[in-house]
């Protein structure tokens, strides 16, 4: 009888064990993947909407609700063909610019001369060319010069005095104070001969513009408002031409820009 007693003792303290144990202790049910709180609504679910392909073209897509999608096409914004009168015409006007253009360029519009020669040794040139306007600028004296001095006279029209003076009125001449001439440097009796009697050279001494007014070098060298603009077309020029003198070289030049491509030993001689 008491070892009976026992062994339902030894069951009972077993029993209680082995529900302490985490193992054995109620765990709730896994609530399935589908199923809602109770009263809450059921959410559609969100998903990013895909990116449409380039080929699609743009398209505005709203999120997967109940509204359609809306796809947006905007036509390709093209320019407008030019009329075909306005092509000829102009094809036709560079056409008629190239017969006249000399040295290989159209802006440089003139005529040819050939070989120049001079009363003194070392004067002349050969293949001169008599030049009338420069990117559209006129000269006003057509001047006798190599095609070198007008390429370079070109590229600094072009590229530094209308950017000086702007676009809004602009240069439509420069005046020119010398061209080619056969004589001696400053025309100095027994010194050498100078760019201008090679045709190599050439003075500039002031600059019309579009209203009609006229820079002078002598005057807008010195004037507040104008000082500015000559100083930054003078020192443009040095680079372009190989000797650039102006006001502030000497007495000969107070009234003019003289330019020429003479080549120098140390680079551009400008003053």
């Amino acid at each position: 009888m008491f070892g009976r007693v026992v062994v339902l003792v030894g069951l009972m303290l077993a029993g209680q064990a082995n529900a302490m144990a985490p193992e054995a202790s109620l765990r709730p049910n896994l609530r399935p993947a589908h199923a809602q709180r109770v009263n809450e609504p059921e959410l559609p679910q969100v998903r990013p909407v895909a990116r449409p392909s380039v080929e699609a073209g743009p398209v505005l897509a709203s999120a997967q609700t109940s509204s359609p999608v809306v796809a947006i096409a905007t036509p390709g914004l093209r320019p407008m063909a030019r009329p075909q009168a306005m092509v000829e015409q102009v094809l036709f006007k560079r056409r008629a610019l190239r017969k006249t253009s000399v040295c290989g360029d159209i802006d440089i519009q003139g005529e040819a001369v050939g070989a120049v020669t001079g009363s003194l040794p070392g004067c002349g040139a050969k293949d001169a060319v008599r030049v009338r306007s420069i990117s559209g600028v006129r000269l006003s004296t057509p001047s006798v010069m190599h095609c070198d001095l007008a390429k370079s006279l070109n590229r600094w029209v072009s590229k530094d005095v209308e950017k000086a003076f702007g676009r809004r009125n602009k240069v439509v001449s420069l005046r020119v104070a010398a061209h080619y001439a056969c004589r001696t440097r400053n025309s100095r009796p027994g010194a050498r001969i100078s760019e201008h009697g090679k045709a190599r050279a050439i003075d500039i001494s002031g600059f019309t513009l579009e209203d009609g007014q006229t820079i002078t070098v002598l005057e807008g060298w010195k004037q507040r408002r104008t000082r500015k603009k000559l100083r930054k077309i003078w020192k443009a020029a040095c680079g372009p031409f190989g000797t650039v003198l102006g006001p502030d070289a000497d007495r000969y030049h107070l009234d003019h820009f003289h330019l020429d491509v003479a080549r120098h030993r140390g680079g551009a001689y400008c003053r």
